[in-house]
């Protein structure tokens, strides 16, 4: 520990804490920008400078505390550097606040008016080019240059999709040698978005196909909700968590407009119901191991993009929202029909990703008797994806007053589920739902048991894994979520370090509760708070155990007759070896 003086009071931390840290541990908040701790500590920006006597001004974010230090992190000195610095940036910025998405998350704004920054005499950079049909998207008259894109991808996420090109002035972020994003090897789980300070990276915002598909008197919509939404939909549009119920979302999206309102909980039973059925037949094969989790489209997109070996062992099972995609278009269809419209099914995701997978032909239900080779003609099972900052926008477009709205049940017969089902959105929470039915699978009796999350996962440790007890089998299990994490467990894999029977992976790091579709709080890390939420849920749930879902019984003796039937391949199975990046 060293002792130094901060604002004229002693404070003692850690050798080589960082200024910027030491303050806000004893909470004195310092301006910052550019700086994402233990990743991002370059002083770029020179927003969060403060004073150090005998020193002048230091940038606070990478300079460590010195015995006997004396700081002052505000005085006039230091307002009028950082608000020069500020001004700075600006002029380099495209300011079009009133039309940007980020405008009441993004932390230049925030800081522009605390700091009374004058309007920029520089014409506006202009808008670079870019592939906007992409699920990603960038604006480079947005960006500020502070690297924070690059230090995510890079070091959390382990793409390395953004670089830099050029010094000083001349410096710019590009994509990685200079390639298309699309070529780029992106993964879309969208953690550069989310990690972004401006407008200057996005998801394609498609609130406006939506809007259109519910005004059209010839459609009939049909809205899903994934598990980890009902963590987070509330924080941008000013619910606190414990008035963000599932009922109060159900209500919302009626309010909406949207026909009927399914809860993609139900599809997730769905999806463990299949999966589990697979992984009780894969443990009495000899297929090579590990069997993977598949319901990450972020993942899988990794796997095929970066370690193409392994994407044969992924679970053949769909994720739940294509799953519910096409039990919604299969057994609705004669309805829709019947009332001279035509279905078009939306999902509301706390992820980028599955805007590209929603897209992805080969995970469209062929009619039956239609030849699979037709499978690029045949309509998506999903026909559009908005993330959870594009619910907000749209129901704060639409002026639905949700804290006003009661409670009301999803629809039915989709919408019933169970706490298996919503732990979902937490990094295992797929693991432990599988095996809970898996294990009733092989004994005939619930088990009494939980596997694990990775919330205390560190760059040691970067999985968890551990070995159970089901009947006669001996099963071994991990668990890894970020990217970054994935590809030191399949290295291990690969290298013959760890041995394992079934894994879960998960694109974004805690979960689909930390995913690129999320709403955004800056330099704030929201996922094990939401993940206690889904924890809470799952507690409460009336029903725990998949295969206790009845209305998933209902619909196996009414469409599908039994877990991996053909017509279960047919609606609920993919091979992903066959997807288009």
């Amino acid at each position: 520990m060293v002792t130094i003086s901060l604002d004229g009071r002693e404070v003692q931390v850690a050798e080589g804490t960082k200024l910027v840290d030491a303050a806000a541990a004893v909470g004195v908040a310092i301006p910052t920008l550019c700086y994402l701790k233990g990743l991002n500590c370059i002083g770029s920006c020179r927003v969060c400078l403060v004073e150090v006597e005998g020193e002048g001004l230091v940038a606070s974010c990478n300079t460590a505390v010195r015995e006997g230090m004396v700081v002052r992190t505000a005085t006039p000195a230091v307002a009028a550097a950082r608000r020069a610095n500020l001004q700075a940036i600006m002029d380099d910025h495209r300011a079009v606040c009133a039309t940007c998405v980020r405008q009441d998350t993004c932390a230049l704004r925030a800081l522009s008016s605390t700091f009374n920054l004058e309007d920029s005499s520089q014409p506006l950079p202009e808008k670079g080019a870019w592939d906007e049909d992409f699920p990603l998207q960038r604006d480079s008259s947005k960006c500020i240059k502070c690297m924070r894109c690059v230090a995510i991808c890079r070091d959390v996420q382990h793409c390395g999709v953004w670089d830099f090109t050029g010094v000083g002035p001349f410096m710019k972020v590009t994509v990685r040698d200079g390639l298309p994003i699309s070529q780029a090897g992106c993964a879309l789980c969208g953690q550069c978005i989310t990690h972004c300070p401006t407008g200057a990276l996005t998801a394609r915002d498609d609130v406006s196909l939506i809007m259109e598909a519910i005004l059209d008197p010839e459609v009939m919509t049909v809205v899903q909700v994934a598990p980890a939404v009902r963590t987070a939909w509330g924080e941008g549009v000013g619910l606190s968590h414990d008035e963000a119920t599932p009922g109060r979302l159900a209500s919302a999206l009626h309010a909406l407009g949207f026909d009927k309102v399914f809860d993609t909980d139900f599809a997730a039973d769905l999806t463990i119901m299949e999966e589990g059925s697979e992984f009780v037949e894969f443990m009495a094969s000899d297929k090579p191991r590990p069997m993977f989790t598949s319901c990450c489209p972020g993942w899988v997109r990794f796997a095929k993009l970066h370690y193409s070996d392994v994407v044969c062992q992924l679970s053949s099972a769909k994720s739940p929202h294509q799953m519910l995609g096409a039990v919604v278009k299969n057994t609705l269809a004669d309805e829709a029909q019947a009332a001279g419209k035509r279905l078009f099914c939306v999902s509301i995701m706390p992820c980028v990703a599955k805007k590209y997978e929603c897209d992805v032909p080969e995970l469209a239900t062929v009619p039956a008797g239609e030849a699979p080779q037709l499978a690029a003609e045949t309509a998506p099972d999903v026909d559009a994806v908005l993330t959870v900052r594009e619910l907000d926008r749209l129901l704060r477009t639409v002026g639905v007053q949700c804290a006003a709205l009661p409670e009301v049940d999803f629809d039915n017969p989709l919408g019933t589920s169970t706490g298996a089902a919503t732990i979902f959105g937490r990094t295992g929470g797929v693991m432990e739902a599988a095996l809970r039915s898996a294990a009733y699978l092989i004994t005939g009796e619930n088990p009494d048991f939980s596997t694990c999350d990775t919330t205390d996962a560190t760059p040691e440790v970067p999985w968890v894994s551990k070995t159970l007890t089901i009947g006669d089998a001996t099963v071994r299990i991990a668990i890894a979520s970020g990217l970054e994490n994935t590809a030191q467990l399949l290295d291990a894999l690969e290298r013959g370090e760890a041995e394992f029977d079934f894994v879960e992976i998960m694109a974004c790091p805690g979960g689909c509760v930390g995913g690129g579709g999320q709403p955004i709080h800056f330099n704030r890390e929201m996922g094990a708070q939401r993940a206690d939420i889904l924890n809470r849920l799952d507690n409460a749930a009336p029903l725990r155990y998949s295969h206790e879902n009845p209305d998933i019984h209902q619909l196996y003796e009414t469409w599908l007759e039994q877990p991996l039937s053909h017509t279960a391949h047919e609606w609920l199975h993919t091979h992903q070896e066959d997807w288009q990046i």
